[in-house]
Formats: C-alpha cells, sequence, structure tokens
C-alpha cells in the first residue's frame, strides 16, 4: 500500500468512525452492532479496517475517560455538544491519548476537517480550540 492510499483508507476510517459514533449516540447500539452494520457498508472495503476496529473499540470502552477529557477542555458540558461534535471529538481524543504513532498535528487537522466536512456551521473552531488544549497535556491512559 502506497503512502497515499494509505492515508486514503485511514482517513475514510476516520471517516466511517464519525458516522458509527453519531449512530451508537442516537440508537445505541452495541459495538457488535456497530461493527456488523458498518462493515456491510460499500465504502468499508477501501478502509483501513484494523484502525476503523481498533479505534471504535478503545472509544466504545473508554467513554467516560474522553467524555471527561472533553468536558474538562470544553468551554460547555459534553451533554450539550451536537452528535457530530461530539463523535468527532471522541474519535480525536482517543487518537491523541492512545495511538502515539499519529502526529498530533494530523489529528487536529483530520478532526477540524471532518467537522468542516459533518458538523454544524463554524463547529470546527470550537473542535480545534477544545483538541489544541487537550492536545498540550501528557496523556497517560
Amino acid at each position: 500500500m502506497t503512502d497515499e492510499s494509505s492515508l486514503r483508507s485511514r482517513r475514510g476510517a476516520r471517516e466511517l468512525i464519525v458516522k458509527a459514533l453519531y449512530q451508537w449516540q442516537l440508537a445505541d447500539h452495541s459495538e457488535s452492532e456497530i461493527r456488523s452494520q458498518f462493515a456491510d457498508k460499500p465504502e468499508y472495503g477501501r478502509i483501513d479496517q484494523d484502525y476503523f476496529k481498533d479505534l471504535l473499540g478503545i472509544i466504545l470502552n473508554k467513554i467516560n475517560f474522553l467524555d471527561a477529557a472533553i468536558g474538562k477542555h470544553a468551554d460547555r458540558e459534553v451533554k450539550q455538544l451536537d452528535a457530530i461534535s461530539r463523535a468527532v471529538l471522541l474519535l480525536s481524543v482517543a487518537e491523541l491519548s492512545e495511538r502515539r504513532d499519529i502526529p498530533k498535528k494530523v489529528s487536529i487537522n483530520e478532526a477540524v476537517e471532518l467537522a468542516k466536512r459533518y458538523g454544524p456551521k463554524d463547529c470546527f473552531r470550537f473542535i480545534n480550540a477544545v483538541l489544541d488544549r487537550y492536545s498540550k497535556e501528557d496523556h497517560k491512559p
């Protein structure tokens, strides 16, 4: 796999994770149900499936830790966030705290792009600010 196709497959995995977390927030499906539903999507074959499975599992298993981390750095309570903003923040905070192989700048930039694409108008500014504050701390899960 070339670097470019690897980047695209990782980007696609992030996008599907945001969609999966959105669905999880609305329907409260289990991790296995979410994985199964998204594995059936045509785009699943073009993403980094290991990354999708790994990060989705981390997020759903550490949801309290991640929500607390978001709440600490946000100017509002997590329960006041729209589902897309929360999904993007969960993904990115998990990536920043659990995936040391991914540069912080990449995680934040990817989050901002996802927020621009899927989130409410200007939510990318809020997400960027929260992740910037969070990324300045040392995170030991």
